[in-house]
């Protein structure tokens, strides 16, 4: 008979620990996520002590009780943040991926352009912003546009050849018929512009 009264204590403690863990857990939970006040928290936070504590401390020192939950807490609390950095380290890796499309399709987006007429080219400020949109066909606007969460402009600069060799650099002679193209993506990524470019260079080759 003594024996099963223990065996019923016991349980009735194992129980009780489980309960203020979980208790201790859906706090953190609570809090992190916003889905109580904290009026309300407080609320069920003096009923639990005064209905569930008396029964759990009964017989067992409060620090054996305190270094469980701390236990328990902090691996849960450990779970969640490998959990969270795990989704933000995906979410960027997608946003990369993206760009990377994106930047390609602006650079294809210019070679149609020089492959309809290479005016479509020439005719184009230097050091301007330029936003490449498709409505029915594609156009290169000044007026910003977005694709999602990512801003995609063109750049176009002039190219100078050496003079003796023909080759392109830093001075020489303007070519006219060759052109410095760079792509740009940016976005915002956990409150950081980030951008990515791809430069290439252009030329007329129908002429």
């Amino acid at each position: 008979m003594k024996k099963n009264k223990n065996n019923n204590k016991n349980r009735e403690f194992t129980h009780t620990l489980i309960l203020a863990s979980l208790h201790s857990f859906l706090n953190i939970f609570f809090k992190k996520f916003n889905l109580f006040s904290h009026k309300k928290l407080r609320k069920i936070n003096r009923q639990f002590n005064k209905k569930t504590m008396p029964k759990l401390v009964s017989g067992f020192m409060m620090v054996e009780v305190m270094i469980a939950i701390s236990i328990i807490v902090v691996s849960v609390l450990a779970v969640m943040s490998v959990a969270q950095k795990s989704i933000y380290v995906s979410r960027q890796a997608l946003h990369v991926s993206q760009a990377a499309f994106l930047l390609e399709e602006g650079a294809e987006v210019v070679r149609i352009f020089r492959d309809n007429s290479w005016d479509n080219i020439s005719n184009l400020v230097n050091a301007t912003d330029y936003y490449p949109s498709f409505s029915e066909s594609w156009s290169l606007s000044t007026t910003p546009s977005v694709v999602g969460i990512f801003t995609r402009k063109v750049n176009i600069s002039s190219v100078n050849r050496d003079v003796s060799t023909g080759d392109i650099s830093s001075s020489g002679v303007d070519d006219a018929g060759t052109k410095l193209i760079t792509v740009t993506i940016s976005w915002n990524e956990g409150g950081v512009v980030v951008n990515k470019t791809l430069s290439f260079y252009i030329t007329d080759i129908f002429s």
